[in-house]
């Protein structure tokens, strides 16, 4: 078997192909992918926070200091417009036609003196599809001088501060978390780590599989290693544990480069951050994430490598594979859903119980009793399927269809 493994992996050394998609694309590409997304995120909302707004005001004489308010807004240049109110079909191809990227209309009842009209409603017309930060922008010339018509109408009535507070804001919850950092970052992120890993494991150990067995067909060279005195059993165990080598070291690279390219690029109070974090997590915990995924690995491995000695060919091999993406997806995401905890018939859910377990261990919530369960079942469908494998192997015309 361990010649079997040895002899595999040097033929996977040896492809620069295969290399490159296990360590130089999880090193490299992954990180500049992240990064660039990132990146140009940060452009795109920059740009749409600082990008100068084209807009007009329809019944600006009902409101002169609001419009004076918001004409003197550095990022905002007016446009004058012989629109009337009761125009709106006019109104929206203003805003359609891109001639302004929003239009505010003020009634004829708008005044500044809140004790005799009371709430003032004002009409933004805006194309709200794409990012813009039009309402936003807006909201801070409108809020100030809302703030200024409030005051000066508890002013009037003789309201002091204190009241004014109760009067706004009648009840007040004082939200205390019992939650700790750890816990609290754990729940917003912890889910996303499985996910992330799982993908990676069975991307990485995709190309090997494809190779070892559908490869091996088309090349001759499967013939050659079946006529050797190596009994098949060991032969499939040997590219099994290819296989998972393959998936563990891909997964273990690109997340080892992501944390390290994230510290590099973070800057101050992030670093502390992830220290925080990372040092809060102890090694049993993080020796138990990767134990729970020695059984998964050798779920995609059994699943991959039947496949592979399935199909005739590289390509055939190739398409039965790129559907198991999605089906290892679904219960990643199921165990992101909000309610979904680890007990119960969840604790039995092969992949879904394993991401909760993650998550929990992240969190420092973790029950270890459901370890039990965890282990049990993913060991027995991983048991399962290296079994099958070995029979699918076994038979010639499987082998040679």
């Amino acid at each position: 078997m361990w010649l079997v493994f040895r002899k595999e992996i040097k033929e996977l050394l040896r492809d620069r192909k295969t290399l490159f998609f296990m360590i130089a694309l999880p090193l490299l590409l992954f990180p500049l992918i992240f990064g660039g997304v990132a990146y140009f995120s940060g452009k795109a909302i920059e740009k749409a926070q600082t990008k100068t707004l084209k807009y007009a005001v329809i019944g600006a004489e009902y409101a002169p200091m609001l419009s004076a308010k918001i004409l003197e807004t550095n990022d905002l240049s007016r446009i004058n417009t012989d629109l009337k109110q009761d125009n709106e079909t006019g109104i929206k191809n203003l805003v359609t036609s891109e001639a302004v990227d929003f239009v505010l209309v003020i009634p004829a009842t708008y005044s500044n003196d809140i004790l005799n009209t009371g709430q003032n409603t004002l009409n933004l017309y805006l194309n709200d599809a794409g990012l813009n930060m039009v309402q936003r922008r807006l909201n801070k010339v409108i809020d100030d001088l809302a703030e200024v018509n409030r005051d000066q109408a508890f002013r009037t009535l003789g309201v002091n501060d204190t009241i004014q507070k109760g009067l706004l804001d009648p009840i007040v919850v004082k939200k205390i978390s019992t939650a700790d950092k750890r816990e609290d970052l754990g729940e917003k992120i912890g889910g996303l780590i499985p996910y992330m890993i799982f993908i990676l494991c069975l991307q990485g150990a995709m190309l090997p599989a494809v190779d070892i067995g559908a490869g091996e067909k088309e090349r001759g060279t499967l013939e050659t290693l079946l006529i050797s005195p190596i009994p098949r059993n060991q032969l499939v165990l040997g590219k099994f544990f290819t296989i998972a080598f393959a998936g563990v070291t891909s997964a273990m690279v690109t997340v080892g480069s992501l944390f390290v390219w994230g510290v590099v690029l973070s800057q101050g109070m992030a670093i502390e951050l992830i220290t925080e974090f990372m040092g809060a997590i102890s090694a049993v915990d993080f020796i138990l994430m990767f134990a729970m995924l020695v059984p998964i690995v050798a779920i995609f491995a059994a699943v991959l490598l039947s496949m592979s000695i399935y199909a005739k060919s590289f390509k055939e091999a190739q398409g039965y594979m790129t559907p198991l993406v999605f089906i290892v997806i679904i219960p990643i995401i199921l165990a992101m859903l909000p309610g979904i905890k680890l007990e119960g018939v969840y604790a039995w859910v092969p992949l879904m119980n394993v991401a909760l377990a993650i998550k929990e261990l992240i969190k420092g919530t973790m029950d270890y009793m459901a370890l039990i369960p965890i282990f049990l079942s993913t060991t027995a469908i991983a048991g399962v399927l290296i079994t099958f494998c070995i029979y699918w192997f076994n038979r010639e015309k499987v082998l040679f269809r």
